[in-house]
């Protein structure tokens, strides 16, 4: 087996201060800063470029990645870098910069349009170094060898999974989270459970990952409604960054699923925010793939705080599928599509869409178009 991790991580609290040292080690000459509007209004991005101006190292600062980062957000990104001459990338953010990020690094390394590196292992050449700065503990985008850009024309996600698209240098400082809204920390927290979730059940499961991902369960269910209630509480900040880690690494190994799959066409269809689209999903999908691989929920219920003695494997799939909802209710995601905004969804192109999306190989048992469209009925 191959397992992909980054050589060098930074976590814990104030973790940001020691990047001089490894991006000194690094030996490049000048960064483009890849990051956000908001990060760089409220100065995130600033106590960045502090670190790079501290070690004499130069830098252009491309700050429009989107929620759901475009192809064009990727194409004006690689544009600033070829102008400005940056030979390495520093993604600051969330899921959208860290993704955005990879794809310019993917581009200025191996050239042509994004669109030729949808799927898996399509590049020839590693990429560009990537230094990744997370500020949620979500997407795990900062660990992992998986990327995804919204085609605008197709109204599609493009997933891709590359390892040439690994960061050199990870930070997880929680300090970085702190005082971010409670919806965001609640959508990108459900993110985190999901991702831990499915690389427990995921077809590539083995007992590495399964041990980062069921702790990672464990400290998702017991420091999510923490974080959410208070924005500054710094255990529980730090805590979710380190369950954001163990099961970044562990998704990127195992694989994910049809929550993935199935999230990824709301997502690109309607915009709507991802980690929503995978908390409504999961108790869901996980119900009719636990009719498949019921030993596997013993497990996450174990993680999850139930107490699985004398239960058969149905209870204690019953058990996870009930803690999994009572979760999204105490940090309030939305139930339904329609509490979104979607009065009419497209079942069937969803469902289409889904089928081809790369996570849905990873799902420990095919759901044809059929069975899709009955799970995405059950959220609307």
């Amino acid at each position: 087996m191959i397992y992909y991790i980054p050589p060098v991580n930074l976590m814990g609290r104030g973790c940001l201060k020691e990047l001089k040292e490894p991006i000194r080690k690094l030996g490049c000459k000048k960064a483009l800063v890849v990051s956000d509007g908001f990060l760089k209004k409220n100065g995130t991005v600033e106590k960045v470029t502090a670190i790079l101006d501290a070690v004499n190292i130069g830098y252009a600062v491309y700050t429009e990645a989107k929620p759901n980062p475009t192809i064009d957000n990727v194409n004006k990104g690689l544009e600033l870098l070829q102008k400005e001459n940056c030979d390495f990338i520093v993604s600051v953010g969330g899921g959208s910069p860290q993704d955005c990020g990879k794809a310019i690094a993917v581009l200025a390394a191996n050239g042509g349009q994004i669109t030729d590196y949808e799927g898996i292992n399509k590049s020839a050449r590693k990429s560009l170094p990537i230094v990744a700065i997370t500020t949620t503990a979500g997407t795990s985008a900062e660990v992992t060898i998986n990327y995804v850009i919204t085609d605008e024309k197709r109204h599609v996600k493009m997933i891709m999974v590359d390892s040439n698209t690994l960061a050199e240098i990870t930070v997880n400082d929680p300090e970085l989270m702190l005082e971010k809204p409670a919806a965001l920390t609640a959508a990108t927290g459900m993110d985190a459970l999901t991702h831990a979730v499915e690389a427990v059940v995921a077809k590539g499961a083995m007992d590495v990952t399964d041990a980062t991902a069921l702790y990672a369960i464990k400290q998702i269910f017991e420091y999510l409604p923490r974080a959410v209630k208070d924005g500054n509480d710094i255990e529980a900040r730090e805590q979710m960054g380190y369950a954001c880690f163990l099961n970044g690494i562990a998704f990127s190994n195992a694989g994910l699923g049809n929550v993935h799959a199935m999230a990824h066409q709301l997502g690109g269809l309607y915009d709507l925010p991802h980690g929503v689209c995978n908390a409504m999903l999961l108790p869901v999908v996980e119900e009719e793939n636990a009719k498949h691989v019921p030993e596997r929920f013993r497990l996450i219920a174990e993680a999850a705080g139930c107490d699985t003695k004398g239960k058969s494997d149905q209870q204690c799939v019953d058990d996870v599928i009930r803690k999994m909802k009572e979760l999204s209710r105490e940090v309030n995601i939305p139930e339904s599509l329609k509490e979104l905004g979607v009065d009419e969804p497209d079942f069937e192109l969803l469902a289409e869409n889904a089928m081809k999306d790369a996570c849905a190989g990873a799902n420990p048992v095919f759901f044809d178009k059929e069975r899709l469209v009955e799970l995405f009925k059950k959220i609307q």
